[in-house]
């Protein structure tokens, strides 16, 4: 196991809680999955599981005014900007007390009030969303920066073309975060993108790209603090790829029969959970001890949102036309 060189430079409370919110999205996921072979989740499910330092990594470097734009695998974001695990297990489970009232399942949790504008079951559809909220903010007056999550099976959309030279004409206070985790549905990346590092594309656009370890989260968190230090500025856009791996499939049916269990092991020999807690261990901010009383006060904490979403009624067929814009 790689253990992180990068300096620490948060306080040791903001370090535990990232530590929390990736087991948070760990043993979410997981129950998920568990969830989704018990016929209680509606429609299906992506699991976030073995790319948590991601999302937890660049939201540490957010304020909670900020936004985020998500995707069709966006528990890990939601979870890593603060939303409540209660809301989101319900909306899974196609109850009314979810984000959506339980009428958007997996691929459509949002919650404006903590700056997560939408998860998205459009592959590349949070592009031209994260350039319009960074434009808000510009006309609003404000220093708020958006993040825009999406995969390297969106690389190639031309909403990321379209999205990228906007905002960099107009210096909006935007940072395209791909998460590279090798495979497009079953499609190796490599297969699909003409050179091995996209973050060369950025510079067609004239801002930086910056490629980055997505399995250890202070790497991540540095390089988007980066980043949102120059939007806040007024000096526009990045693009961040962060080298990452899910250790399950595109979708909780996934087959996996594109890749072996011998790549599978070797990148979970790299675990991004096990190598944060290696850190704050190692730096003497917490015990092993104190790193499984939290994976068990996760644990409970989880179980009780699955209470709650299994208590929680479904939706009324009254409730079917509203919530909607026409």
């Amino acid at each position: 196991m790689t253990v992180s060189s990068v300096p620490i430079t948060l306080a040791t409370s903001q370090l535990l809680e990232m530590f929390r919110r990736m087991h948070q999205i760990r043993q979410f996921d997981s129950r998920a999955l568990e969830l989704f072979r018990e016929g209680l989740v509606r429609g299906s499910t992506h699991p976030y599981i073995g790319t948590e330092a991601v999302a937890v990594g660049a939201c540490a470097a957010l304020r909670d005014d900020d936004f985020i734009t998500s995707t069709h695998r966006g528990h890990g974001h939601c979870i890593a900007k603060g939303g409540d695990l209660p809301k989101m297990m319900a909306e899974l489970l196609g109850r009314a007390t979810g984000y959506c009232r339980g009428k958007g399942g997996s691929m459509h949790i949002a919650d404006l009030d903590r700056g997560i504008l939408g998860a998205n079951g459009i592959v590349g559809g949070g592009m031209g969303i994260a350039a319009g909220s960074a434009l808000s903010a510009v006309l609003r007056g404000t220093d708020q920066v958006t993040i825009c999550f999406f995969g390297d099976g969106a690389l190639n959309q031309g909403a990321l073309h379209e999205s990228s030279n906007i905002s960099a004409i107009w210096k909006l206070p935007v940072i395209f975060l791909c998460e590279n985790n090798h495979y497009a549905m079953s499609a190796p990346m490599e297969r699909m993108t003409s050179v091995p590092d996209p973050s060369v594309r950025a510079a067609a656009y004239g801002f930086p790209g910056v490629a980055v370890d997505g399995m250890d989260a202070l790497a991540v968190y540095e390089a988007v603090r980066e980043a949102v230090g120059r939007a806040r500025e007024g000096r526009g856009p990045t693009m961040i790829v962060a080298d990452t791996y899910r250790y399950f499939g595109h979708h909780v049916g996934d087959p996996l029969n594109y890749r072996s269990r011998e790549e599978v092991d070797e990148w979970r020999k790299n675990d991004p959970i096990e190598r944060f807690q290696q850190v704050l261990v190692d730096r003497g901010m917490m015990t092993d001890a104190d790193a499984e009383r939290i994976r068990e006060e996760v644990v409970a904490e989880v179980e009780r949102a699955i209470d709650f979403a299994k208590e929680s009624p479904v939706p009324s067929p009254e409730s079917l036309m509203e919530d909607i814009y026409a």
